[in-house]
């Protein structure tokens, strides 16, 4: 599958759950065997390429050589996200583990990454908003990285919110923030808020043991709510980016065949 990959040509591939960020197929991660995520592949290369059928025979020790597989470069992108079914278990942290069992996945295709995102989103269950409050609350490691995200944010009108750290790091930049208290910290607090509908969107990174456990009902209390969160740095940036391409176009549905074109 990696010769099938290479030659696919210039498909951009991002699935936050797996490996959050961006992946070229030319170094796609992709196994021998007929899995969901070659499904996915399949799909996303959208040229007729019978991919699974194509990996049975190499396990069966055939050569790639004998498929004669074009070089047609794909001049779309394809988000892949799973569907969790957190929301089906009272008390279950949603952080990303390594056993994570998805109920299902979803992808969106489009001509460029940023809508691509927001297709799968909406696919997933999710409604990415067009305004309103953002939770902000990242580890150190995240806070330089979480200055551009949150800059597009104010710069579309959104208003932020933030935990004590995150919340001097943003002001430090000139960022106009508001802290807000977590959870321990005593009310009223992030989760009220959350509770009380004016937190329109998450973003939460955590670093360590205590860190985790001090942030699990904010991350419930997103679930429940069905406010969208994210718990990675790239997730996060991505969100931004398909919050703002909504708001310069709207989306458009096209069967797969018309991106094999």
């Amino acid at each position: 599958m990696r010769a099938i990959t290479q030659r696919s040509g210039a498909c951009l591939i991002f699935d936050e759950i797996s490996i959050g960020f961006r992946l070229h197929c030319g170094g796609a991660h992709m196994h021998y065997g007929i899995t969901p995520d070659l499904a996915v592949f399949a799909k996303a290369l959208g040229n007729g390429i019978p991919v699974a059928a194509i990996a049975s025979q190499v396990m069966a020790g055939q050569k790639l050589a004998t498929f004669k597989l074009s070089d047609a470069m794909p001049r779309h992108v394809s988000v892949k996200e799973a569907v969790m079914p957190f929301a089906r278990f009272p008390g279950v942290d949603v952080v990303l583990g390594p056993e994570m069992k998805s109920t299902g996945e979803v992808m969106g295709i489009d001509r460029d990454f940023e809508r691509a995102f927001a297709k799968s989103q909406i696919a997933a269950g999710l409604t990415l908003p067009a305004g309103g409050t953002v939770f902000v609350s990242v580890r150190d490691s995240d806070k330089e990285a979480i200055l551009k995200p949150v800059r597009d944010l104010i710069a579309m009108g959104f208003k932020i919110v933030a935990t004590g750290g995150t919340s001097t790091h943003l002001a430090a930049q000139g960022l106009n923030v508001t802290r807000i208290n977590k959870v321990y910290e005593g009310r009223p607090h992030i989760v009220d808020a959350m509770k009380d509908g004016m937190i329109a969107l998450v973003f939460n990174t955590t670093d360590g043991a205590q860190a985790l456990k001090d942030s699990l009902s904010i991350r419930r209390t997103a679930l429940m709510q069905k406010i969208p969160y994210y718990t990675t740095m790239a997730g996060s940036a991505a969100a931004v980016q398909a919050i703002s391409a909504l708001r310069t176009s709207e989306l458009d549905v096209a069967p797969l065949q018309a991106y094999a074109s």
